[in-house]
């Protein structure tokens, strides 16, 4: 009822009232079986944000667990609307630093909230879910963004997460609108053997029905269609038309136990030939997000390929919600479920430990990307005790030791594989039985293994070698680059970090200390320019609150003039007053040509002084919010009564008429009798309509608008306006 009444009034872009939003994300989180406060929190998640109700609202009617949820989920969303903007169809293209700057802001914070309760998250993810399922009433350009962000980090999320009952949809959905031309041609090829196909599985299904009805196993066969996107990303992948792919649909076998998963192989393998290396042992070798399965390709009836999944029903629960079968919040839970979802979520620890190593934000959301990538090949390989350790396609024996241990990897000096003494860069391949050799006399990692690697995970372990051996060099290598850095800004470091500015630069960075900071810089783990831009920023901030027109002005101009230029003319005058500054030499924009009578604004130009503008002039209007800061109020000088020379201005006028003999001849004579110079003329006619363009040279607005006056009292003319371009 508080969600019902706090969003009472407000509507979604579909003309459902809101509500609908909230209490679908929590269906959403039911159909996971998450927890009581989950859903509530799940229902609540807009409120905070879009409502009346506060934080302290929350806690007083619902407690601080679901309040801190709900607070959690508020912020994530509070920044994506920043990064997107209040029009909700995000920031121009160009200013694309500052898009990168938010979006990597945001994945920072949606880790460290899922550290902190994973919760957060999952709503996040059914928040998205929801989202993507109503996207068709969003412009173009917002389902594009939208589907690929979905594709590049909450599908994969939610893969991570195991949760796969969502992951699949995301992915479709997002599939749908990236290419909808693919999506639809694919459906179609799908529908069409869809009969064929399923009478195929049915097959199977039955068959296997009656082998296992043979013993004493429970079983529970049954056929599951592939997803669409998985299908494409196999067609594309294996370069492959869709009548070769095969294993459109799948057939699933449940039972009690590890040792009747086993069984039921054989007896699939008794009833059918295995194709050769397709065969995966997903329960001896779980995958990353701790999905556990027997997959086996076998030729079934008439010939056809056909893929068999068996799986116990614990771990077919896991498949499907992932972290939340084995849910640390719910009542009742066991130590043995709790430790699987820890375990689920060790290489959380591992993306946090790149928060401080990753400060490059293009550097961080690349390497994240990639690590979320739900389609990346992996290969397993054994240590000497028989140990099983999982790889990126490509690593290498450098990769290899790290993974094991920093220790191992930092006093590594050869590697054996297979026996066999060969090279530590070399690729391993599953299976390959890997030894590494370590000698206490290493002087440790090479800056050359950085190019090596290809795990983020020992890239960022050969960093932290490097920041911890050499950290005194460090220091004193990052405060050089950072006073350069600001130098180069215009600004001395000190300037910089006055007025606490120092300390923000320590959480952005996610440091204890301006020592450490400068080391991080120092070893390269963090650019000096992105620490200079983010004080730069704070203190333009603080200067921009207390700076007068009349300093903002001189300022933007000694950043693009020699001083001289900011001189006020001696003789003749602009008949411009920039506010804080008065009468300069200032550039008449010709995109506008604006004229006195006039409402103008300056704009500060990068080398060329200030152009002034009309205010309605489309370029002024289209500025983007950056460059408003170059903007100073302008005024037109009152005439001085004793200078007895006016000034003229240059405007254009389109003169809209009938092709009418004699029509120019009026029109001529009307300017000879305001004494207006005409300075360029041409003519254009179409049917039984013409056009004028007409350059002229007025005194001001007021001359213009008598002299338009008097040419729409001529016979033919329709309409009369200022050419702007």
């Amino acid at each position: 009822m508080l969600a019902k009444d706090a969003h009472e009034g407000q509507y979604r872009k579909s003309g459902e009232p809101y509500i609908i939003h909230p209490l679908s994300v929590a269906y959403i989180l039911a159909d996971l079986e998450l927890d009581r406060e989950s859903i509530i929190a799940g229902v609540l998640h807009d409120v905070i944000e879009d409502t009346k109700y506060s934080y302290k609202d929350i806690i007083e009617m619902f407690g601080q667990e679901v309040a801190d949820i709900v607070d959690g989920v508020t912020k994530l969303d509070s920044l994506e609307d920043h990064f997107m903007g209040a029009s909700g169809e995000g920031r121009d293209k160009k200013d694309k630093n500052y898009r990168e700057e938010l979006q990597a802001e945001n994945y920072r914070k949606m880790f460290l909230a899922m550290a902190k309760d994973i919760r957060v998250v999952l709503i996040k993810i059914a928040d998205r879910l929801h989202n993507m399922r109503t996207l068709e009433y969003m412009s173009p350009g917002k389902q594009m963004e939208k589907a690929q962000e979905t594709l590049d980090i909450y599908a994969p999320l939610a893969h991570r997460l195991g949760i796969s009952k969502l992951r699949y949809e995301l992915e479709d959905l997002s599939f749908r609108y990236l290419n909808p031309d693919d999506y639809f041609e694919l459906a179609d090829k799908v529908e069409f053997k869809q009969n064929e196909r399923q009478q195929f599985v049915d097959t199977v299904v039955n068959q296997l029905k009656d082998k296992i009805g043979t013993t004493a196993i429970q079983a529970q066969v049954e056929g599951r269609p592939k997803h669409f996107f998985s299908i494409y990303k196999k067609m594309k992948n294996k370069e492959k038309r869709f009548d070769q792919i095969y294993d459109l649909f799948a057939v699933r076998v449940l039972v009690n136990s590890v040792k009747e998963c086993y069984e039921v192989l054989g007896l699939v393998h008794e009833m059918y030939r295995m194709i050769p290396n397709t065969f995966k042992d997903y329960i001896g070798m779980p995958k990353p997000n701790m999905y556990q399965s027997l997959h086996t390709v076998v030729i079934g009836p008439e010939g056809e390929p056909v893929e068999v999944q068996i799986r116990t029903w614990d771990m077919h629960r896991t498949a499907e919600f992932g972290i939340a079968a084995h849910w640390k919040y719910k009542e009742g839970r066991d130590n043995t479920a709790t430790d699987k979802g820890e375990e689920k979520l060790a290489w959380l620890r591992q993306i946090l430990d790149w928060q401080r190593n990753f400060s490059d934000n293009k550097e961080f959301v690349d390497a994240l990307k990639t690590d979320l990538d739900v389609f990346k090949e992996h290969v397993y390989c054994f240590s000497p005790k028989g140990e099983i350790i999982r790889l990126v396609k490509g690593a290498n024996c450098i990769d290899f030791a790290y993974a094991i241990h920093s220790a191992v990897g930092n006093k590594m000096v050869g590697a054996r594989i297979n026996g066999s003494i060969m090279p530590i860069d070399s690729e391993l391949l599953s299976g390959d039985r890997c030894e590494v050799i370590t000698s206490n006399n290493s002087r440790g990692p090479s800056r050359d293994w950085l190019k090596i690697v290809k795990t983020n995970q020992a890239r960022l372990k050969i960093q932290q070698w490097f920041k911890k051996e050499n950290k005194d060099e460090n220091l004193m290598r990052g405060k050089d680059l950072l006073e350069r850095e600001a130098k180069e800004k215009g600004y001395t470091l000190n300037e910089l970090l006055a007025n606490d500015r120092k300390e923000i630069v320590l959480n952005r960075f996610g440091f204890l200390d301006w020592d450490a900071l400068c080391a991080g810089v120092g070893h390269g783990g963090v650019k000096e320019g992105a620490v200079i831009n983010r004080l730069k920023e704070e203190y333009v901030k603080e200067i921009e609150k207390s700076i007068t027109p009349e300093m903002r002005a001189i300022e933007l101009l000694k950043q693009h003039e020699n001083p001289e230029n900011i001189k006020k003319p001696k003789g003749k005058k602009s008949g411009i007053m920039v506010k804080g500054v008065g009468d300069i030499d200032v550039r008449f924009s010709k995109c506008c040509s604006p004229v006195p009578g006039d409402e103008i604004v300056g704009f500060v130009t990068r080398g060329r002084g200030v152009s002034v503008h009309r205010t309605d002039c489309v370029n002024i209007i289209n500025l983007e919010q950056l460059e408003r800061n170059r903007l100073l109020d302008a005024e037109w000088e009152m005439p001085n009564k004793n200078d007895t020379t006016a000034r003229h201005y240059l405007v254009e006028i389109k003169i809209l008429t009938e092709d009418k003999l004699g029509l120019l001849v009026d029109i001529s004579r009307v300017f000879a009798e305001e004494k207006i110079p005409v300075k360029t003329l041409n003519c254009r006619t179409n049917d039984n309509s013409a056009i004028f363009n007409v350059g002229l040279e007025i005194t001001g607005k007021e001359q213009l608008e008598i002299a338009k006056m008097k040419l729409l009292n001529i016979p033919g003319i329709h309409d009369i306006v200022r050419v702007t371009t």
